[in-house]
């Protein structure tokens, strides 16, 4: 089987095994207690703690262990804004932060609270330009991950970090995708982070709160780290994360050329092994082992099940893959394809023969994808037949409404134009992004009773 989607969660290291079967029998007891057994958790729990002090670059009495990632990222937000209510309610953050971040946003909004977010461009990462103009006199706190969960983009936190530093605004830092790969190189104020990202276990995140920063902890008080994390430590578990995160960065330079090569390749070959296919993400400035591309006319959780079915596990971040039938809203932010979406994030140690056998199956399984979706093919043409046409995909979800406008392009002359009738969101971003592809017109939409209609004019 290929493993294809660390992104979402690593492997468990092996170093992450042994520290928590370890600490299985010598952590178990109450950290904050005085006698042996006590004694013995608190050591191993200041030593985990020192060790992931050591890989962020921070002091260990800043550093605190949360049960996940996203606790992490509420306890900050929510801290960060109590700390500073008084400078003002307003929130800054990246239009494709995490939905960790996000949801913190929509709460603070439900509570009276403004947020902004700042849009990226289409690969995905922010101006630091533009987000410096946002920052006010009422801004509290900015958010801005280090690089992005879906297309693997690095942001310009540095930049970004010096910007709010001139503001006196609090900069958090999401590194949950990155720090594995190293420390987050900026003038930060809060980072986040999330172990079983670097392959340690889950249920276990960290939450950094630099000194001098104004954080009020929120919720019923607690005596343990520091408050703001309340409740009895996962002491195994933060031991295993502490012991991978080190034996993970021993081995990242190394690791992070192997797998950029590896990506790399998936980078160059798929546009010539698949045809219609957009790959997205910034070509330089990503992370390492993530790769992601769009493919035309494809059912995106059908293509999921077809890989799978290959030997390969990939995520995708189209809207076919989601109950909500809405497109992610990082390739939305982007604006780019959001059908048969796929994500590749390699874990460290992916064999090359892995990514190869991939690149042989995944022609095949597009191919048998849109077959069964009548797709026309790639140099498909009819006569031109008349002047404007109407396509009616009303309530036919993605890539539908997008393969019905290609198998009628052909049909209207050169300036004539087709109007898909849709109610699916994804036909927003989509039929843009076809037209960008195929080299036609978008001319814009137009609310019907139905649903929208989206004009394309015939260029080519």
């Amino acid at each position: 089987m290929g493993y294809f989607d660390a992104a979402s969660a690593a492997p468990l290291h092996p170093v992450a095994r042994q520290a928590l079967l370890a600490s299985l029998d010598e952590g178990w007891a109450d950290p904050a207690r005085l006698y042996r057994e006590g004694r013995r958790a608190r050591l191993l729990l200041d030593a985990a703690r020192e060790a992931a002090a050591e890989a962020v670059g921070c002091r260990a009495d800043e550093l605190v262990f949360t049960p996940s990632g996203t606790r992490a990222v509420h306890s900050g937000v929510a801290g960060a804004l109590a700390g500073r209510r008084r400078v003002g309610r307003h929130l800054i953050v990246s239009a494709v932060e995490h939905s960790s971040v996000l949801h913190a946003a929509e709460e603070l909004e439900r509570d009276g609270g403004t947020v902004t977010q700042v849009p990226v461009d289409r690969a995905g990462a922010v101006d630091a330009g533009a987000f410096a103009a946002a920052l006010g006199d009422d801004t509290a706190l900015a958010c801005l991950q280090s690089a992005n969960h879906e297309v693997g983009t690095e942001q310009p936190v540095t930049e970004v970090a010096e910007a709010c530093r001139a503001a006196g605004v609090p900069l958090l830092v999401d590194a949950a995708q990155s720090l594995g790969w190293g420390k987050v190189q900026a003038d930060w104020s809060l980072l986040t982070a999330s172990a079983h990202k670097w392959g340690g276990p889950s249920g276990v995140g960290l939450l950094v709160v630099r000194k001098g920063v104004r954080f009020a902890p929120q919720g019923a008080a607690d005596e343990r780290e520091s408050g703001r994390a309340p409740g009895f430590e996962n002491l195994p578990a933060i031991v295993s994360a502490a012991a991978s995160l080190r034996a993970v960065r021993a081995e990242a330079a190394q690791e992070a050329a192997r797998l950029r090569e590896l990506t790399e390749r998936i980078r160059a070959r798929v546009p010539g092994l698949v045809p219609d296919v957009e790959v997205v993400g910034d070509a330089v400035r990503r992370l390492p082992g993530i790769v992601t591309f769009s493919c035309l006319y494809v059912d995106g959780e059908t293509l999921l099940h077809e890989l799978d079915r290959a030997g390969f596990s990939v995520s995708s971040g189209s809207s076919c893959t989601s109950s909500t039938l809405t497109p992610s809203h990082v390739l939305k932010a982007m604006g780019v394809l959001t059908e048969g979406n796929v994500r590749v994030s390699l874990p460290p140690g992916t064999p090359a023969e892995d990514v190869e056998r991939f690149l042989e199956v995944l022609p095949g399984a597009v191919a048998a994808v849109r077959e069964r979706l009548g797709a026309p093919a790639a140099a498909e043409s009819a006569p031109q037949t008349g002047a404007d046409l109407v396509v009616d995909a009303i309530g036919r979800r993605c890539p539908i409404p997008v393969i019905e406008l290609a198998k009628v392009i052909g049909d209207v002359p050169v300036g004539g134009t087709v109007r898909v009738l849709s109610d699916d969101e994804a036909a927003r971003l989509d039929i843009p992004a076809w037209c960008e592809m195929r080299g036609q017109e978008y001319v814009g939409e137009e609310r019907e009773e139905r649903g929208t209609a989206y004009l394309v004019r015939r260029i080519t």
